[in-house]
């Protein structure tokens, strides 16, 4: 199978037990994950060789984080340690119309504090067929964006295939500086990862007659986003997730495909939500090992849904399923039945 990069932060997840809020738990559960490494699990998950490269300090909690990934069989190899703290975040699971919630305390963590030098891209990238990025990870600072930006140029002179999920996150940078930073690494990227605002946040590129808070999605104008995405920086692929919000316990889910050709629409899901969080990584995580795999673009983006609804039944960040589970689910079989 294939070895692919990811780079960016993983964070210690705390979070209450079940749908307890944060006032009133006692206690709280303590996990790992962020939006490249939930990635990497997902394609380790599915047989390729996965390497996550972040930065993590060299005490017992940094050590916990890479043993999370070890786990799952995650290259941790290109880990720098150093540094003073594990980025973290507080989750609070939302049910019925109460949503989620999550807060940061993330400031002064080790990767968000690295530097450019400290990433050999030359030799982490060697012999790797895919390298995956998020919007979070620039967004973590100049200097962060700095290392994003060393790792596209590389991947592109090593002829390696790049992805990006925008994940535009509003408190970590404003519109317009998510637009100047990324609008630089969108240069060197293949395949472009979008939900529903991501392309309006980041690029002003709007969905018209859309309201994802009413449930309301014009596939007219997710096609529109897409093309225009793909002109503006000469993607080869676009891909965007459909949600619509029900309540924090019950979404529908489907996703579209643009390869440069034709615009392709997955069937749509009804999910009743055990976790969200990870619901994006875990469509990319379909996406890229579609992609390495061969599949045409309708299987491509069957499978990349599928695995993307599979998780929102799992707790933590991330998704625990093999590719026969996805493959079961995207041809058809949503029954739940027990397996025996």
């Amino acid at each position: 199978m294939a070895k692919v990069v990811t780079f960016g932060e993983i964070m210690l997840r705390l979070a209450p037990e079940g749908y307890y809020t944060f006032l009133q738990a006692d206690t709280l559960g303590a996990t790992f994950g962020g939006g490249e490494a939930n990635v990497a699990v997902s394609l380790a998950n599915y047989g390729h060789d996965a390497a996550f490269v972040t930065k993590l300090p060299k005490h017992d909690i940094g050590q916990a984080a890479v043993n999370s990934l070890r786990k799952y069989g995650v290259d941790t190899s290109s880990i720098v340690r150093g540094g003073d703290r594990v980025g973290i975040y507080f989750l609070e699971k939302g049910a019925s119309q109460r949503p989620s919630k999550v807060i940061y305390d993330r400031a002064g963590s080790s990767i968000a504090t690295s530097s450019a030098t400290d990433f050999d891209w030359d030799k982490i990238l060697d012999k790797a067929e895919w390298f995956h990025f998020t919007g979070i990870t620039p967004a973590l600072g100049d200097n962060v964006a700095d290392s994003c930006l060393a790792a596209v140029k590389t991947a592109k002179a090593k002829g390696i295939p790049v992805s990006c999920d925008l994940n535009y996150r509003n408190k970590l940078w404003s519109k317009q500086k998510a637009g100047e930073v990324m609008a630089k690494l969108c240069e060197f990227v293949d395949v472009c990862i979008a939900n529903e605002e991501d392309a309006s946040d980041v690029f002003g590129i709007k969905a018209q007659n859309t309201d994802i808070t009413k449930g309301t999605l014009n596939h007219e104008a997710y096609k529109d986003v897409a093309l225009q995405l793909a002109q503006r920086f000469g993607f080869k692929k676009v891909a965007i997730t459909l949600r619509s919000s029900i309540s924090a316990s019950e979404n529908k889910w489907a996703g579209m495909l643009y390869d440069g050709e034709d615009y392709f629409f997955s069937k749509e899901y009804l999910m009743k939500i055990v976790d969200r969080v990870g619901g994006g990584d875990s469509f990319g995580g379909g996406l890229i090992h579609s992609s390495l795999e061969g599949f045409d673009s309708r299987k491509t983006i069957e499978f990349a849904v599928a695995a993307s609804c599979l998780k929102h039944s799992i707790e933590g960040d991330f998704n625990l399923v093999g590719v026969d589970a996805v493959l079961k689910l995207a041809g058809g079989d949503a029954s739940g039945r027990v397996q025996r």
